[in-house]
């Protein structure tokens, strides 16, 4: 399965190229609400009496935590913030411990106070959470006092039925119960209200969700992004249809709307690309939601005005943009990045006369989750009894690493050990396999040097392995004309990766150049293509490994799904180990590789 962040094709966006990470800290839609009252104005809207006209209403809400209790490592556990002199520094971000204070202390003095969710809580998980099929996660978003959700494309990794099993409980079909309780499940709702079943045409899960509190009302309706089947397994969306994310929120709005909720939330499991890599980077410079980009913009600017705010995901991407609606109002549009690192503060003032948010008081922020807070005792407590569940599985090392190997650029050094890896391994099943190939988005952390336990600087342990590969998916081998392999290779920059290439991660001795001066196909340079110095033949057959995702043709890469004379081995993680373990030893650590199979002209 792949990773979130990875761009798909779409009918009514063009993206850019590069993928970018952060997104302005703080946006408002207008300083002033209307001039009959203010939001703190303490008398009553009729003769004096009863609550204030304007109730502000505290909307705390993340998105993309994958599992992630304990704090990320490596630069998936850290934000890079702009400094007033235009300089940038990184803060070390994350963990729940951290985000279960910041969020309690948020939620003081605000009495109307939600916490939203924009999906992907679970999914490509650690193996703290991952080895339990994600239930550590959903206790500790209980713990939390998560509220709502909407479902995101790693919900369905493990199928329909697994998903309702975590919303309502319950011990897992073949493993069984961990712990001597039963699973009880999320205690706050999945909203999936794009996902249909074939069968009976009905929703999968709840579409929305009303939140109530003396009389004020907010509705809330969730969405994943309609190509979710082009991202995860076929197994995983077996019998479901993702419909048009627009069209979905659309028809809801008017639901709620006949129903008397007027204030409308959207939880969206799509987003977009900021151009600035700070997570306070402006958006709106020169102009509202002038500096983000990609498919969230087109569904902004064509969700119904009835909707007040979009909460969104997918991309790991913070900001904090106004985009204008339909009508041509400014409307709040946020996304907290991913694993925890941040969360957003928006308040919506509510008009108690109108039964609607007032958007010109619309303000919103994104807080770093720093780790120089107390932790929560309660998340230090539900961390430990899982980690000693664990322990026995994820503290085996599994072998010795010079250096941080990191998972990110065009090619990365991580990306290539791994299709080393699982060209090795290819061998073992057939020594005849030629080359392996990578899914970037199927990485999930980079390898660091530094011990994260006691195990000792340079040391892999299994649960660190499991971070970088959570998947399960197997390792396969199929043939290709090498006419197929060249059309692999350039399926990476066309058809449904042309607006927003995903780089496959080869092997050693697969040496290729991609010319992003050109457009389309023509960006992989057909006769710079080489195995082990030859030129690759078209007519000839060649035996290529790589996941069983990409082999079913995932990820945009549908030549890979045409593979023929298939043979299947086992998972990649273990793939990985054997390699780790085969080539590397305390005294004769692996180091990075040097990423230098793609020569990238730009």
């Amino acid at each position: 399965m792949p990773a979130t962040p990875q761009p798909h094709r779409r009918r009514r966006t063009t993206r850019l190229l590069a993928a970018a990470a952060g997104l302005t800290t703080v946006g408002a839609l207008a300083a002033a609400l209307p001039s009959t009252a203010s939001a703190h104005d303490n008398h009553g809207g009729h003769g004096g009496h009863g609550p204030s006209r304007y109730q502000d209403v505290q909307l705390l809400s993340f998105n993309d935590l994958h599992g992630n209790l304990e704090p990320p490592a490596g630069s998936s556990g850290r934000v890079t913030e702009l400094q007033p002199d235009g300089t940038t520094k990184t803060i070390d971000a994350g963990g729940v411990e951290y985000l279960a204070t910041h969020l309690r202390e948020a939620r003081e003095g605000n009495r109307y106070s939600i916490t939203a969710a924009g999906g992907d809580m679970v999914g490509a998980s650690p193996l703290i959470s991952g080895l339990f099929h994600d239930e550590p996660t959903i206790e500790a978003l209980n713990k939390l006092d998560l509220d709502v959700t909407s479902v995101g494309n790693h919900e369905f990794d493990e199928g329909a039925e697994e998903l309702a099993r975590l919303q309502n409980g319950g011990c897992h079909p073949t493993e069984g119960c961990y712990t001597d309780k039963k699973f009880k499940g999320a205690d706050f709702p999945y909203l999936a209200a794009n996902v249909i079943k074939e069968k009976t045409k009905q929703p999968l899960l709840k579409p929305y969700w009303v939140w109530k509190k003396n009389g004020v009302k907010v509705g809330f309706i969730g969405v994943t992004l309609e190509a979710t089947p082009d991202i995860v397994s076929a197994e995983g969306v077996k019998g479901l249809s993702f419909k048009d994310e627009v069209e979905t929120i659309n028809k809801y709005a008017k639901v709620l709307q006949r129903q008397g909720v007027k204030s409308i939330v959207a939880l969206i499991h799509e987003g977009g690309f900021p151009a600035g890599t700070a997570y306070n980077y402006d958006c709106d410079s020169p102009g509202a939601g002038d500096g983000v980009s990609g498919p969230i913009v087109d569904i902004a600017k064509n969700v119904t005005p009835q909707v007040d705010a979009l909460v969104t995901g997918h991309t790991h991407a913070p900001y904090v943009c106004t985009i204008d609606d339909p009508a041509g109002k400014p409307r709040m549009v946020t996304s907290a990045s991913s694993f925890g690192r941040l969360y957003t503060d928006t308040t919506l003032t509510y008009d108690r006369w109108t039964g609607d948010i007032a958007r010109t008081a619309v303000r919103s922020a994104n807080h770093v989750v720093t780790r120089d807070v107390p932790k929560a005792p309660d998340m230090t407590r539900l961390i430990d009894r899982w980690n000693t569940l664990a322990a026995p599985i994820g503290d085996r090392a599994i072998g010795h690493i010079s250096a941080d190997i990191t998972s990110t650029g065009t090619e990365s050094p991580l990306g290539d050990l791994i299709a080393d890896a699982q060209l090795a391994y290819g061998k073992e099943l057939d020594p005849e396999a030629d080359v392996a190939l990578m899914n970037p988005g199927g990485i999930r952390a980079p390898l660091t040097y530094a011990a994260k336990g006691g195990e000792g600087d340079g040391v892999v342990t299994y649960a660190e392995g499991f971070t970088v590969q959570p998947f399960a998916n197997t390792v396969n081998l199929q043939d290709l004309t090498g006419a197929q392999l060249i059309q692999v290779l350039k399926e990476q920059v066309s058809g449904a990766n042309e607006a927003a290439p995903k780089v496959l991660q080869p092997s050693a001795g697969l040496t290729y150049t991609l010319d992003l001066t050109k457009s389309g196909a023509d960006r992989v340079v057909t006769d710079s293509i080489r195995l082990s110095g030859a030129a690759i033949d078209p007519s000839a057959v060649y035996r290529v490994a790589s996941n069983s995702f990409l082999a079913g043709g995932g990820d945009g890469f549908p030549t890979l799904g045409q593979g023929t004379n298939d043979l299947v081995g086992e998972d990649d993680l273990t793939a990985l180990e054997k390699y780790l373990t085969a080539n590397s030893s305390a005294t004769n650590p692996i180091a990075p590789p040097a990423a230098d199979r793609i020569t990238v002209v730009r």
